[in-house]
C-alpha cells in the first residue's frame, strides 16, 4: 500500500504541535505531504519571526497549535491562537507574524484538473 504522508508515524495518536520544535531566531518546519494537489506542513515560529507576504495559487488553511500570531490578509491584519484557524485565499496577499512562539499547521489545497 502505498502512503502519501511523510515525517508521521501511521496508526498512532500523535501530539501534533510536538511534531516541530521551536528553534530560536528561527521558523522551523516539517512537511508533512507535498504533491500537486495538497501540502501540509508544521510550523514552529520564535517570537517575532514572520513569512512575509506572499501569494499562493492555493487556498490556505491555518490551525493554530501554540501560542498566538497575527496573519495578514490583502492588508487585513487578524490575530490567531491555538484552536483557531483561518483561511488565506489563493491569489491574496498573505504574511504570518509571532507575536509570541507560535506554531501552525498549514494546509494549501491546489487547483487541479477534475477528471
Amino acid at each position: 500500500m502505498q502512503h502519501f504522508l511523510r515525517n508521521l508515524d501511521y496508526a498512532t495518536a500523535l501530539p501534533l504541535a510536538a511534531q516541530v520544535e521551536y528553534q530560536p531566531g528561527q521558523i522551523a518546519s516539517k512537511t508533512l505531504i507535498q504533491n500537486a494537489a495538497v501540502g501540509m506542513t508544521l510550523f514552529a515560529f520564535d517570537k517575532g519571526e514572520e513569512i512575509s507576504a506572499h501569494t499562493s495559487t492555493g487556498d490556505a488553511f491555518v490551525l493554530a497549535l501554540d501560542g498566538q500570531a497575527q496573519v495578514n490578509i490583502s492588508g487585513q491584519a487578524t490575530s490567531i491562537k491555538a484552536g483557531e484557524a483561518i483561511v488565506m485565499p489563493a491569489g491574496q496577499p498573505h504574511s504570518v507574524s509571532a507575536l509570541e512562539r507560535f506554531k501552525m499547521l498549514l494546509v494549501v489545497v491546489f487547483p487541479t484538473e477534475i477528471q
